[in-house]
């Protein structure tokens, strides 16, 4: 499937599988704004109160997405954040990693109680006779895989997703490579190279995931 196909099958999705379609925009609605709140408690916990006075400590979706980013997951499934920092102000010589690096860790949390609740509640109602609604399976199953997704996605090192200021921070010859304004073009096409090889990236999350309910299930 290629990617303008995809993104033409996710809108189609509010009509012909509307569980599914209301799971992914809730997912991303959640994951997106806890995301942003990880990387400013963890600015807060550095010493910089920017999170605080820019007004981003909110659980609000358009402060944290924009009105841009809410329509596009609305239409074809994609989102992004932005919570504003000021590194000049961390207290510790790694603190733009460790915040970098919040924000993929919530995910990561995210994902692990979503398959988690999913592979033991497989585990001890199906045996009992009661089963998973399927439209509750849906939605631990999305929450699940579309964060461990996230968490991957972001921990790659590529600017402007995370992965690139955690590594940036340990090695300084990977900085000046990032803030070479010469090496836009060659970062602005790796970007590109991702997003469109994206389906990779699913099919990673599917596998970790499958694997773990698995364990749970038994």
């Amino acid at each position: 499937m290629t990617t303008l196909a995809s993104l033409t099958w996710f809108l189609s999705q509010a009509t012909e599988d509307p569980v599914y379609y209301v799971s992914w925009v809730v997912t991303v609605l959640v994951s997106v704004v806890l995301h942003e709140l990880g990387h400013g408690f963890a600015a807060l916990s550095q010493g910089d109160d920017t999170p605080r006075t820019s007004g981003h400590m909110t659980l609000s979706p358009l402060v944290h997405m924009g009105p841009l980013s809410l329509v596009l997951l609305f239409v074809i499934g994609l989102a992004w954040g932005q919570m504003p920092v000021n590194p000049a102000r961390f207290r510790s010589r790694h603190g733009d990693a460790i915040v970098s690096f919040a924000g993929p860790a919530v995910n990561l949390v995210l994902a692990f109680l979503g398959l988690t609740v999913l592979g033991l509640w497989l585990r001890f109602a199906v045996p009992a006779g009661h089963g998973i609604p399927p439209n509750a399976f849906t939605f631990l199953w999305v929450f699940g895989t579309a964060n461990l997704v996230l968490c991957l996605l972001n921990l790659i090192p590529v600017p402007p997703l995370d992965g690139s200021r955690v590594l940036a921070s340990f090695s300084p010859p990977y900085r000046k490579l990032t803030t070479d304004p010469n090496n836009q073009g060659l970062f602005f096409v790796a970007f590109l190279g991702i997003f469109l090889g994206a389906q990779y990236l699913f099919r990673a999350a599917d596998e970790i995931a499958s694997a773990w309910i698995t364990v749970l299930a038994g």
